[in-house]
């Protein structure tokens, strides 16, 4: 499991000579006058065809915190590649949503600032003058909700708020109250930190919904967490695939398809399982989105392509996640239909927090969980 750490990262010089891109800037290719920094769609190039002519012409993508292991970027950047011969350079894989804009913000106008974005729904939210609008060419499949109106964000996948644990060093939580007791004793961890991060904000709003809260009041959450805290049970420490294998981090909550990646990674080293407990199930979209100043802006549009296709979309499925073109890829028949039966239906009381449930969430969360904590 890959965690996208919400410690204050620094986007180090090593980070900046790994992505060798040549940025292609507005130049989409030999004897090309679209300003692909323009598009809006791939009919604005003159059709897909002529769209992934122009990407293999800049013939680079910058990305940043997209860890191997998460939702299955590393097979969904690799089959890019293969697909389009078009080199992906992977920057800071564990910084948070909200160091990603950060990233953008400082390397503005360089070679290696990131084309793309993979946010989670809050520093979405608070950051749209950072995108530029894109519709791809099966927006119909992408369900309304699910996407901003002109294509500044679109939600891509999201898991279930689960809970992963050593077996062999906790006894199997069956509620969040069992977090409480002497034998969970600094030992659960949350994925970051709330105020920046979707997947650990996404472990708050299960809280809040599983102790009388709601999606328009998640106070009950930051309130379990205090309690938490107050029991010495709370861990401040981001969970890491090494933590998880040291036995530092012995519980975390995240997203099912991260603690679930875990089980795969420390296999005959940790006898790590994931549960989603009963009642109230919280999900949560991340958000693709293109920075409006990617330093390859063809590359850019055809990666949003790719990732709403059914390919990438299986491959989001294959990990434990679910696409959010689902719906539309049953229909057509088009779905990994296997991977689908082995991750099973989204759960009947599955809560999806709304933008403005979100912001407001976010809102509180900065106003109260350093002082819940402390």
């Amino acid at each position: 499991m890959n965690t996208r750490r919400m410690t204050a990262l620094a986007i180090v010089a090593l980070a900046a000579t790994a992505l060798t891109a040549c940025s292609a800037g507005a130049d989409t290719g030999a004897g090309s006058d679209v300003d692909a920094k323009q598009a809006t769609s791939a009919e604005d190039f003159g059709g897909m065809d002529a769209l992934v002519e122009a990407a293999k012409a800049e013939g680079q993508l910058n990305v940043i915190a997209l860890p191997d292991t998460w939702a299955n970027y590393g097979k969904i950047i690799s089959a890019f590649e293969d697909k389009y011969d078009i080199t992906v350079n992977s920057a800071d894989p564990d910084v948070s949503s909200a160091e990603e804009i950060t990233a953008a913000k400082n390397q503005q106008g360089q070679d290696t600032a990131p084309d793309v974005f993979d946010l989670g729904s809050a520093v979405a939210l608070d950051n749209l003058d950072q995108f530029a609008p894109y519709q791809v060419a099966n927006w119909d499949d992408i369900p309304e909700g699910s996407k901003e109106k002109t294509g500044l964000w679109v939600y891509d996948y999201t898991g279930l708020v689960s809970i992963g644990y050593d077996a062999d060093a906790v006894p199997a939580p069956k509620s969040l109250d069992d977090l409480l007791g002497s034998e969970f004793a600094g030992k659960v961890a949350l994925n970051g930190d709330p105020t920046q991060a979707g997947a650990a904000a996404a472990g708050v709003y299960l809280a809040a919904l599983q102790s009388g809260g709601s999606a328009d009041d998640i106070q009950p959450g930051v309130d379990f967490f205090q309690k938490l805290n107050q029991a010495g049970n709370f861990l401040p420490l981001d969970p890491t695939p090494a933590t998880i294998a040291s036995g530092e981090t012995p519980v975390v909550i995240d997203w099912s398809y991260n603690n679930l990646a875990a089980a795969t990674e420390n296999e005959g080293q940790r006898n790590w399982k994931t549960t989603v407990l009963p009642g109230s199930a919280v999900g949560s979209y991340y958000n693709q989105a293109v920075n409006v100043d990617a330093p390859h802006p063809a590359a850019a549009r055809l990666w949003q392509e790719f990732i709403f296709s059914p390919e990438a979309q299986n491959l989001y499925l294959a990990a434990g996640a679910y696409p959010s073109t689902l719906a539309a890829m049953v229909e057509a028949d088009t779905v990994d239909q296997q991977a689908l039966d082995a991750v099973g239906e989204m759960p009947a009381d599955l809560v999806q927090f709304t933008p403005e449930q979100t912001e407001q969430a976010t809102s509180l969360l900065a106003e109260k969980w350093a002082a819940a904590i402390s």
